[in-house]
């Protein structure tokens, strides 16, 4: 039996029943897949360039799982 993760959002607005389900799923997949890319090479590139590689390894928390997240009402 696999384990799939959901994950629920409630008290927003952007819907009637006031909870997401869709969205932040999705959003907490596509934040994964950005990680596994985006954490090795923002390691790499802080060796060199600080400010730079915290950029890269934070961009899938502070960019995808919020675009993705809202994108989907539900």
């Amino acid at each position: 039996m696999a384990f799939v993760p959901v994950c629920v959002q409630c008290g927003t607005r952007s819907n009637p029943c006031r909870c997401k389900v869709v969205g932040p799923t999705l959003g907490f997949a596509a934040f994964v897949v950005a990680g596994v890319i985006e954490w090795p090479l923002g390691a790499a590139v802080y060796l060199f360039r600080h400010r730079k590689g915290r950029r890269i390894m934070a961009h899938p928390a502070t960019v995808v799982y919020p675009r993705v997240t809202s994108a989907i009402s539900i």
